[in-house]
């Protein structure tokens, strides 16, 4: 396998007088993510056409300013890194590799996951924007050819680069229209928002408006407290989801994903009376139950394990997506926020075994309604912000890492089209993005896309069975879809 290679090219930053006042400084989060890459895995449904494909990524993706700028640091100046605009030379961009034909001949789904796989362990070229394409046109058990698109976290968060994503494409139903887009969310105004009942309402409503914020600072300054005290002394257990022996950032991830019913978990949300997001957090559990009670040998089914995972929370305000994607569909890319907008949020995953897989459902329920009660993620955000300007970037970075390094494991959920989209006139048949640079070894990301779920697994390749691991998830679901449609025909009966 060729590895694309990075080689060091002189910086083509624009020595202009117009350049000079799009600077803007490197945002202290995006500074604090100078380790992380973004790899999506595209699978489209026709072969690559490379002229149409380079013609879209030119004129949509190119023109952004975050894909046409660089990082420069000034040591004359205040020595902090900083946004400069760079021309955009789209073969340093683009890269097709040179597979070995017989390897690919043999498994293409391995030559594809081996592929991104490298990726993982090779740096990227500081003196052109932080993005690549790599082409992978043969055959897959998925799609007609494969895309892998690698971005360096520093660029935008999953959100942004969604949203970005989103205004590139068009419907494949209707090309001359962008995809639909999933609803906005209920809430229209601050996480903290609560509507206040009328006067006419009487004294009880009121009573209880006010005790919905006494319970909202309790419990965001429990988790507060208990994101300090894994700053300085909690950590998770040592197990097979922990990685021991030091948090090399440069060891091999391996990116594996499999695609689960969106109708089975909608069927599981219905019956359960719960919420999509409850039914994944559920299903990772019991998944996560299954591999540790197999791999171990424990036979103490008895135990209740609690492991926690680091959640990452868009906080930007609520807004309509497709509002958002118009926005930059119209040139206004200017006006969108961009760069990184996270808050973390300490979820916690328990490994148990049950006898009724709702169980996990029920579960899971219970800690995310608890965390939605919170302004955990808020707090997280501006606390950073706060320790990278009294303390530096290097108390943060340090802090950072000590959090992330004390969890088990990293997880993830976005939103994505709801119908099937095409990028330049190439249908796409799934989205499986992820994420490396974290010292965690296993990251959990589920992307819904059309009418299905991908759930994608960043593992450490040498500390996980990773098919196994992948298998227990499907085979999880599918157990928790089967005892909610018992549980619904039961309850049929007696009625």
């Amino acid at each position: 396998m060729n590895a694309p290679r990075s080689g060091s090219l002189p910086i083509r930053a624009l020595n202009t007088e117009s350049s000079t006042r799009e600077e803007e400084p490197v945002s202290p989060t995006a500074r604090l993510l100078d380790s992380m890459y973004i790899v999506v895995t595209i699978g489209l449904g026709a072969s690559i056409n490379q002229p149409d494909i380079r013609a879209g990524i030119q004129a949509q993706l190119a023109r952004h300013p975050r894909f046409c700028s660089i990082q420069v640091t000034d040591e004359f100046k205040d020595g902090n890194p900083r946004w400069v605009r760079a021309t955009v030379n789209l073969d340093d961009h683009v890269v097709v590799p040179g597979l070995d034909p017989d390897a690919v001949a043999a498994d293409p789904d391995q030559a594809v996951e081996d592929y991104v796989a490298s990726l993982s362990t090779l740096p990227m070229d500081r003196s052109r924007p932080l993005w690549e394409f790599h082409f992978l046109d043969f055959p897959t058990s998925e799609a007609a050819a494969t895309v892998a698109v690698r971005v360096h976290h520093s660029l935008a968060d999953g959100m942004s680069l969604l949203t970005l994503l989103m205004a590139c494409t068009r419907s494949a139903a209707d090309p001359t229209r962008l995809p639909a887009m999933p609803p906005p969310p209920a809430r229209s105004g601050p996480v903290f928002a609560r509507p206040r009942p009328p006067a006419s309402a009487g004294a009880l409503p009121f009573a209880l408006w006010l005790w919905s914020y006494v319970v909202l600072a309790w419990h965001t300054v429990e988790d507060v407290v208990a994101f300090v005290a894994m700053i300085l002394f909690v950590s998770d257990p040592h197990t097979l989801f922990k990685r021991t022996g030091g948090s090399d950032l440069r060891r091999r991830k391996r990116f594996v994903h499999t695609t689960l019913s969106l109708d089975d978990v909608k069927f599981v949300k219905n019956a359960m009376k719960c919420t999509v997001n409850d039914v994944l957090v559920g299903t990772t559990s019991a998944a996560l139950s299954q591999y540790y009670f197999r791999e171990s040998g424990d036979t103490d089914t008895r135990k209740l394990i609690c492991l926690r995972s680091i959640l990452v929370v868009n906080i930007r305000p609520p807004a309509s997506l497709h509002r958002v994607v118009e926005m930059i569909e119209s040139g206004e890319s200017t006006a969108v926020k961009w760069g990184n907008k996270l808050g973390h949020i300490i979820l916690p995953f328990h490994i148990a075994m049950h006898d009724d897989p709702l169980e996990y459902v029920r579960t899971a329920k219970k800690t995310v309604d608890r965390k939605k009660s919170s302004l955990e993620a808020l707090f997280t955000h501006v606390i950073g912000r706060v320790i990278v300007r009294f303390f530096g970037l290097k108390a943060a970075a340090a802090i950072f890492s000590r959090i992330i390094t004390r969890a088990s494991m990293a997880f993830t959920n976005v939103i994505g089209p709801v119908e099937q989209v095409q990028f330049c006139g190439h249908p796409i048949a799934f989205i499986a993005p992820s994420i490396y640079g974290a010292p965690e070894a296993l990251t959990i990301h589920y992307q819904s896309y059309n009418n299905s779920i991908k759930l994608v697994l960043a593992v450490d390749e040498a500390h996980f069975a990773c098919r196994r691991l992948l298998n227990d998830f499907t085979s999880s679901l599918r157990r928790i879809r089967d005892a909610a449609a018992l549980q619904q025909g039961s309850g049929q009966r007696q009625s």
